[in-house]
């Protein structure tokens, strides 16, 4: 962001200049809080009659620093929100709104950040999966196969930055030894060929690896299973420090946080059928290390 001082040139009010602060240039991925909290002081500039120059004027910023804060493309700092604040009605709204947010995180999508931030923060964490091999489970030459194969096609430099942040989300695994993670993964999505025998082969060392410790527990649903209770499709549950749980869906370029109370019931209950009807810890590590052999 440009803050604009009280001695120099001017920039938006007079006898000010624009000093850039490196810390808060443009947001090279904005991220929706960002956005919302833009568009909020959009509205109440606009609700003022103020235009983004009298904006600028009143807060010592210019012009194009408000109008990249508007439109989620900077994050603000602590003086602009206060001055803001107080040029806008001083209702306390920006203030308490500032509190929430977040910067754009590279490599993850949109609809999945909020998601990938609660679950940093989780004490448990169950995730089932009938497509593909879950994210914190993956080797890295599985992740770039999937980042390769996505549509649309994404430059090198794009999928770097995705890699890079699936690699560093698999590492919460390692630092937070006491957190229980369980996976249910069906069988046919570690049978899906993606590379050659020596890929597949590192696939599975790496979830067994991954899953080797006492915190985690992975569960593999078997060909030969009937239909079972988790058939709408893969979802995750957490519960957060404060006893409340959470699910997440995902789909065709979307996802969906589900923190309705009867709706996050219903997925407990199905998730806690599945693993009923699931191999146990040690049947599936067994059948995993027969897949491993047939390659």
């Amino acid at each position: 962001m440009e803050h604009v001082g009280v001695e120099g040139e001017a920039a938006g009010a007079a006898g000010t200049r624009v000093v850039p602060a490196g810390e808060c240039e443009r947001e090279p991925h904005p991220s929706d809080s960002l956005r919302t909290f833009g568009a909020f002081v959009q509205a109440l500039r606009e609700h003022a009659g103020l235009s983004r120059t009298d904006l600028g004027a009143r807060v010592q910023y210019s012009k194009h620093t408000v109008e990249s804060v508007e439109l989620g493309r900077r994050m603000p700092d602590e003086t602009f929100v206060e001055r803001a604040e107080e040029a806008l009605g001083n209702t306390g709204a920006l203030r308490k709104a500032a509190r929430h947010l977040t910067r754009g995180e590279a490599g993850l999508a949109a609809w999945f950040r909020r998601w990938a931030r609660l679950e940093r923060e989780a004490v448990s964490l169950c995730t089932y999966e009938c497509r593909l091999v879950p994210g914190l489970l993956q080797s890295e030459g599985y992740a770039r196969a999937v980042f390769e194969g996505t549509i649309p096609l994404r430059t090198d430099e794009e999928l770097e930055v995705q890699l890079a942040a699936r690699m560093e989300r698999q590492t919460m695994m390692r630092e937070r030894p006491t957190v229980p993670f369980s996976f249910i993964v069906e069988e046919h999505v570690f049978r899906r060929r993606f590379g050659d025998a020596e890929a597949m082969r590192e696939l599975v060392d790496h979830v067994l690896e991954r899953s080797a410790p006492r915190n985690v527990t992975l569960q593999v649903v078997p060909v030969e299973a009937r239909l079972h209770a988790c058939l709408d499709g893969p979802l995750q549950i957490l519960e957060t420090s404060e006893g409340r749980r959470l699910g997440y869906s995902e789909g065709q370029k979307n996802g969906r946080l589900i923190s309705d109370a009867k709706e996050v019931t219903v997925l407990c209950q199905r998730y806690d059928t599945l693993r009923s009807q699931a191999l146990n810890p040690t049947e599936s590590r067994d059948l995993l290390e027969r897949l491993r052999g047939e390659l």
